[in-house]
């Protein structure tokens, strides 16, 4: 079990990490070892995190998450595959972290008397 915070965690089982090759420093060995990790985790149908927080979690991963749900991180900073893998691992519970968390609340705001006289300047001057 991976902890996630003081009452979220996610089994290890859920996530499937595949080895590739990484292009970058490394010489040689660069062709010869698969140093490059590729995380995924089935973010749609995990039962380890609550509704609220998959919702918001698909929201956050953006380009990573493919169209069946499934957020793919690939790392391929490091030389050895150890420090890679990792990293995945980081950077998935970093982006759990961010999405458990509420999100922050909009405050509504009203524009300045001299922004708007500047705005309506503007929009004069155009005009002309």
């Amino acid at each position: 079990m991976i902890a996630i915070d003081d009452d979220l965690t996610l089994d290890e089982r859920e996530i499937i990490e595949t080895f590739i090759r990484a292009s970058g420093p490394g010489g040689q060995n660069v062709n010869k070892v698969a140093s490059a990790v590729q995380l995924r985790f089935d973010v749609g149908s995990s039962p380890s995190l609550p509704f609220a927080v998959r919702q918001r979690l698909m929201a956050l991963a953006g380009r990573r998450l493919t169209k069946d749900g499934v957020l793919v991180i690939v790392a391929r900073r490091h030389r050895e595959q150890e420090r890679n893998r990792a990293d995945a691992r980081t950077r998935l519970i970093d982006l759990i972290r961010e999405a458990a968390g509420p999100p922050k609340q909009r405050r509504p705001t009203k524009p300045t008397k001299a922004s708007k006289e500047r705005r309506i300047d503007t929009r004069k001057k155009h005009s002309r």
